[in-house]
């Protein structure tokens, strides 16, 4: 099994995560586009996020407009806000329970339930990595995708942002932590299926010697 200080390190790994998790959720800079054109002075950076679009202009001015309509979304982002929300859920639900199954911690009752909600936990950790991993690669892959074709103008083209990296990094950091927990509970319990423990029959052997002590003082 896992040592007590390697589950630590996986649940500061799970914090991260967490944290990152939320912060790419809620940032506006998922898809980021400059427009100097012929002025610097009235340069501007549009960011696209999954709730809101913002616009900064190089004279200090900063805009956001929320995006209420749902149905009016293209796929990929109506799919990002559910499966980013989701992980955020499951993440943090993963973070209580391995609270309570680590083994450094003295909740969570004996060994064997703090292994299963350690493997819970870490469970909860891996879902919620590839639910934060599946609407940053399909934001990576439609930025791409756009950005090469040669029939979108050169305005409406734009690059990825600040919150598609993190996203990515927070996906990863949650799945190494699940994978952590699960194995650790995984090692445990095979050790308990290769070495059973060993049972003692002394109240048997007992027996037997006084049966023979009683047969030899009748003969």
């Amino acid at each position: 099994m896992a040592s007590a200080s390697l589950q630590f390190f996986a649940f500061i790994l799970a914090l991260f995560g967490v944290f990152g998790d939320i912060t790419a959720t809620l940032l506006p800079n998922w898809k980021v586009n400059a427009d100097v054109g012929s002025n610097i002075i009235t340069a501007i950076t549009q960011m696209q996020g999954l709730w809101m679009d913002c616009t900064w202009y190089s004279t200090g001015m900063f805009s956001c407009t929320l995006k209420y309509s749902v149905l009016s979304l293209p796929t990929y982002i109506q799919a990002a806000r559910t499966t980013m929300v989701l992980s955020c859920i499951l993440s943090a639900f993963g973070i209580c329970i391995t609270t309570v199954g680590m083994k450094c911690t003295k909740l969570g009752g004996d060994t064997d339930s703090k292994s299963h909600a350690c493997f819970a936990g870490g469970v909860c950790f891996i879902i919620a990595g590839i639910c934060g991993l599946v609407p940053t690669s399909w934001h990576m892959r439609e930025i791409i995708s756009n950005f090469l074709d040669q029939t979108i103008p050169e305005s409406s083209k734009h690059e990825p942002g600040g919150a598609v990296y993190t996203g990515f990094i927070s996906a990863g950091l949650l799945l190494v932590a699940g994978v952590i927990f699960c194995t650790s509970c995984l090692k445990k319990q095979q050790g308990a299926w290769l070495y059973p423990p060993k049972q003692h029959q002394f109240p048997s052997t007992e027996q037997e010697s006084n049966a023979g002590y009683n047969l030899k003082d009748y003969v």
